[in-house]
């Protein structure tokens, strides 16, 4: 499942303690049908996982309830099916309210939404009240929800995973409406996942018809034909920017970085020469694409990166987003991606290095002397495994014991070999 970039996602259902167990057979047997792996493919696996789970919930708070932060701009949310099942309001809740409130419960697992605020304890459940912020107002009024609340997703509004879809297929998160949708379902075969940031659903184009005068100059092409809005009469309903042009005070135009600047005889009176004076007129970005040739077609679109630094930012395009209910299209720290890089950035921040802890524990010969261990140890080891990488070769527990084993015995040999000076 992939989530509104290139990177992957999974709305799923979580149980709360459920666990599967394996009845039966020989161990040897169990062991014999385990599948190999190499040390790459495992190495590949856990840092694809540990980017995920930084996505997610890398800039999400796991002790505090956000509710004190009001509408958080994006963070992680739950809905939680124990409380709140289908035919009950939906509700959203916190990464922490998650852990400390419904830890044992029926969770559907959202990925992350904008502007939320976490409904833990409200009145949408009956007999819940939460534990890390108790004092709640009755309801979020801005809060949006959808099918998602309730484990459905897509067109379809099926549930992820699905146990009755046997078509192997990713899912693709709208940037707009935050739904989530399987890759088939777009009207359109989705580009390779590294070669488009963002998706937006035929729905939301629809609703932001604007879009489409951008999407032919920036959305990333796909293997469906186009149509141009010519073809089919559609009538793009946006404001048009007027620019005035006065031909006997213009001296020179020109056009650059969308700004035009009019060179007009200044009013001065301590001048006997005219000095030009240069004013700024604002051209609007979107006037400029509409120009051009404009696409239409009952479909997704798919972005690269940055692009939303490409939307106009005139008086009248942002009202045009402000009435769409789409102001945050401009913002480019409104992004995945951007939230991911907080996670990531609030990680570093927080992390502590154990060998650190321990080296300002001790004094100065000592701190040598560990230091010169650890990377004693951490070049031999590593130079250990790029060779079971190398040859695509399982590392078992008799390989990393041998290691160790033979580390301590070469470590031994050099010891029993210094010799020690007394002055």
């Amino acid at each position: 499942m992939e989530r509104s970039a290139a990177a992957s996602g999974a709305p799923e259902e979580e149980g709360g303690n459920d666990s599967n167990t394996s009845t039966g057979g020989e161990e040897g047997d169990r062991n014999a049908e385990e599948p190999v792996v190499s040390l790459a493919e495992v190495l590949a696996e856990s840092e694809e996982l540990e980017n995920e789970a930084r996505a997610v919930l890398g800039g999400s708070d796991h002790e505090r309830c956000s509710y004190s932060q009001g509408a958080v701009k994006r963070q992680a949310l739950y809905a939680c099916s124990t409380c709140t099942p289908p035919g009950e309001e939906p509700a959203g809740i916190c990464l922490a309210c998650s852990y400390e409130c419904h830890g044992s419960h029926k969770l559907f697992e959202l990925y992350t939404k904008r502007n939320f605020c976490c409904d833990c304890g409200n009145s949408k459940f009956k007999s819940l009240k939460c534990k890390l912020h108790p004092e709640k107002a009755t309801v979020n009024p801005a809060n949006k929800y959808n099918d998602n609340f309730y484990g459905l997703y897509c067109v379809c509004k099926r549930p992820y995973p699905d146990p009755d879809d046997e078509i192997p297929d990713e899912m693709i998160q709208c940037i707009v409406c935050e739904d989530w949708f399987h890759g088939r379902h777009l009207g359109v075969v989705p580009p390779d996942s590294g070669d488009f940031h963002e998706m937006i659903c035929q729905s939301c184009m629809d609703h932001c018809p604007f879009l489409w005068a951008y999407a032919s100059q920036l959305a990333v092409p796909t293997v469906t034909k186009v149509i141009a809005a010519a073809d089919n009469g559609t009538v793009l309903n946006v404001e048009e920017t007027e620019v005035i042009k006065n031909e006997n005070s213009i001296d020179q135009m020109k056009t650059e970085d969308k700004i035009i600047q009019i060179n007009e005889p200044s009013t001065s009176s301590g001048n006997e020469c005219s000095v030009p004076v240069k004013k700024e007129i604002v051209v609007c970005k979107l006037q400029e694409f509409q120009a051009k040739q404009n696409l239409k077609q009952n479909i997704a679109t798919f972005w690269p990166h940055n692009w939303r630094s490409k939307l106009c930012t005139c008086k009248e395009c942002v009202k045009m987003y402000s009435d769409m209910e789409v102001p945050f299209l401009t913002d480019e720290c409104d992004t995945v991606l951007a939230y991911e890089n907080k996670g990531t950035n609030d990680q570093e921040a927080d992390r502590r290095d154990p060998l650190m802890d321990t080296l300002n524990s001790m004094n100065r010969v000592q701190q040598v002397e560990l230091i010169c261990e650890y990377n004693d140890l951490k070049t031999e080891l590593t130079d250990y495994l790029r060779r079971f990488a190398n040859e695509g070769t399982v590392v078992k527990r008799e390989d990393i014991q041998q290691f160790f084993e033979e580390f301590q015995s070469r470590k031994r040999r050099r010891v029993d070999q210094m010799q020690y000076y007394c002055s």
